[in-house]
């Protein structure tokens, strides 16, 4: 692994972060967002070293796969913030002296991460999945259960209102582990992830069957 390479890329990104418009007006999400880029990097080069990718490469790809908040967001930001960060990594990619055919890759990844479309010719190569792989598998660990708890105002639901929503976020993670992925390695980390969220709202369904009655 280039330790060169990845720390001006990680500089680049705290620098477009640092100096971002939207950072200004949302400076909470700032560390959140950094603090994700970095999760993504580590479980992009989980899946490099496993699957023989380039090392370097992918973690370069998935810190800057969300590069792109930085920048003002109209009312589509959010979708088009892939292909935005493509637009941007891509420059600094070729700056840096890495092929032009890589740099390609690195950037048609980053730019599908969102909703599977880019604005530039590429391949769905295993590497280039990975990159949206990643930051998939990032939205399902420890953190996000109680973010997610806290987004949907969990605590200030009824009782039903909880068990429903307990019972219909497990029979959506149960589809959830049906997802295919870019490689067997992000297919297996995926199902562990999985597997770890269902058996909290599993836990958390079992604490409620024993919050009303004797069983």
């Amino acid at each position: 692994m280039n330790t060169e390479l990845i720390t001006k890329t990680e500089n680049f990104l705290k620098q477009k972060f640092d100096n971002g418009a939207y950072f200004k007006d949302h400076p909470d999400e700032k560390a959140y967002r950094l603090e994700h880029s970095y999760r993504v990097a580590n479980i992009g080069k989980e899946i490099a070293e496993r699957e023989g990718f380039d090392v370097t490469e992918m973690v370069m790809a998935c810190l800057l796969h969300d590069v792109s908040y930085c920048e003002d967001f109209d009312d589509d930001g959010w979708k088009d913030h892939g292909r935005n960060a493509a637009k941007i990594a891509r420059p600094f990619l070729l700056e840096l002296g890495l092929p032009e055919d890589r740099v390609n890759d690195m950037c048609y990844g980053i730019a599908i991460h969102v909703d599977d479309e880019a604005d530039f010719d590429g391949e769905r190569t295993p590497f280039a999945l990975s990159v949206g792989d990643a930051d998939n598998i990032d939205r399902f660990d420890a953190y996000r259960i109680h973010e997610g708890l806290v987004f949907e105002k969990f605590l200030e639901k009824s009782f039903e209102e909880k068990v429903n929503f307990v019972n219909t976020r497990i029979e959506k993670l149960g589809k959830a582990m049906q997802m295919e992925l870019g490689t067997k390695t992000a297919e297996k980390i995926w199902a562990e992830r999985i597997a770890y969220y269902i058996s909290f709202y599993e836990k958390l369904q079992k604490q409620f069957s024993n919050s009303t009655a004797i069983n």
